[in-house]
């Protein structure tokens, strides 16, 4: 699976690598987790980097709540599974990151790795995103207003990380992997039709990866900073 990432590339390199514009100050993220409003580039916007929250929410949802549960799709079944299909088909996003962390069982003691490109060059997970209103309901004749229907909230925009089989480097960490775009199939993954963006859903190859033990700080998303990617004895 894909439960945490960093993204601390400089901003003006990301906004040059991915030709975009943030719509909001982008800021050095060491461990990017669910539940948080990160950055990605959707095909409704591709040259933007708009702030979605990570786990996604189908538009059919009764609660926001199930996004819990939805922090990453299946490629193999991603077309198929109601609550990743529609966004599949229509609504494919971006997801940038440059590196990722896995957790090893070590005797009862779960050691974090990360994963990166030997230079740290940011690149492009693949993602789905959605856009969830809140159902509606009615007030109650004690409520203020005038008894008929009321929304909480504005419609909340969510993503979630695809992830494939694992190649030979991460499947001595953990039995999936995200998918990892080339930078030449992001367009088509953005954009293209079904069939060609299923074509991307394949194990990215471990020849330039490199994985490391880091600190177990890592655990709680409360703790951000440069310290959490620093080499650590396993």
């Amino acid at each position: 699976m894909c439960g945490r990432y960093t993204l601390f590339t400089p901003p003006e390199e990301l906004e040059v690598r991915f030709d975009a514009t943030p719509t909001r100050p982008l800021s050095a993220r060491y461990n990017c987790a669910p539940g948080q409003e990160l950055p990605v580039v959707t095909n409704e916007a591709d040259d933007e980097f708009r702030f979605l929250k990570w786990g996604l929410v189908p538009s059919w949802a009764d609660s926001a709540s199930v996004g819990n549960d939805r922090i990453n799709a299946r490629a193999e079944t991603v077309r198929e599974k109601r609550s990743f299909a529609d966004a599949y088909e229509a609504r494919r996003c971006l997801v940038p990151s440059d590196g990722f962390y896995e957790w090893v069982d070590r005797g009862g003691r779960k050691q974090p790795y990360r994963v990166a490109f030997e230079d740290d060059r940011p690149f492009a997970m693949a993602g789905l995103w959605e856009r969830w209103t809140p159902p509606t309901k009615q007030t109650g004749l004690g409520d203020f207003g005038s008894g008929g229907p009321s929304r909480e909230q504005g419609p909340l925009e969510t993503f979630t990380v695809v992830t494939t089989e694992p190649n030979d480097l991460i499947s001595e960490l953990h039995h999936r992997m995200a998918v990892v775009l080339d930078p030449e199939e992001e367009e088509t993954w953005l954009h293209g039709d079904p069939g060609e963006a299923a074509a991307l859903l394949d194990t990215y190859p471990d020849d330039e990866l490199g994985a490391y033990p880091v600190s177990t700080r890592v655990n709680s998303p409360a703790n951000d900073g440069p310290e959490l990617i620093e080499r650590v004895e396993a």
